[in-house]
């Protein structure tokens, strides 16, 4: 598959603030574990193969182990991860592929039992985040690694 288009240079100002959006959302403070884990189980869903191979890389590169990431798309019958995790992950799930009835009273009194307000809040904005990244990224069929020297992504060695 080739790219359609380089989203980058036709609306460079629209990408620039999709980027400083993302550079906040890391200094939010939720943890960096988490937001790898998010950007890795939305990017899944929305099948976007530009962003999963990039979070992947990525969270390599963040010291995060092999077999957690291999376990991502089966996260609910994993025992690999936290509470917290878990949470953050069926939060993920839920705002990127809303349910016809909206998100429940049940699951966000999980949520909200393992996050702030703040924390909840801040880790909504990233996944919203993620979520424009894969669709403007599915749109255009940007080619997975094509971006990883300009990352950095080259060095977690998964070429």
């Amino acid at each position: 598959m080739t790219q359609r288009l380089d989203y980058t240079r036709q609306s460079p100002d629209l990408v620039k603030k999709l980027v400083e959006l993302s550079i906040a959302n890391r200094k939010a403070g939720i943890e960096q574990s988490i937001l790898d884990l998010v950007d890795l189980r939305a990017s899944q869903i929305n099948g976007c193969a530009f962003c999963v191979d990039m979070h992947v890389k990525e969270a390599t590169l963040h010291g995060e182990r092999p077999l957690r990431l291999h376990h991502v798309a089966t996260w609910r019958e994993s025992n690999l991860f936290t509470s917290r995790e878990r949470a953050a992950l069926a939060w993920t799930e839920a705002l990127t592929s809303i349910p016809a009835q909206g998100v429940g009273d049940d699951l966000y009194e999980h949520v909200r039992g393992e996050y702030s307000e703040k924390e909840l809040s801040d880790l909504t904005f990233a996944i919203m985040t993620i979520n424009a990244w894969n669709r403007v990224n599915v749109a255009f069929h940007v080619v997975p690694g094509s971006q990883d020297k300009a990352y950095g992504l080259d060095k977690a060695n998964l070429a």
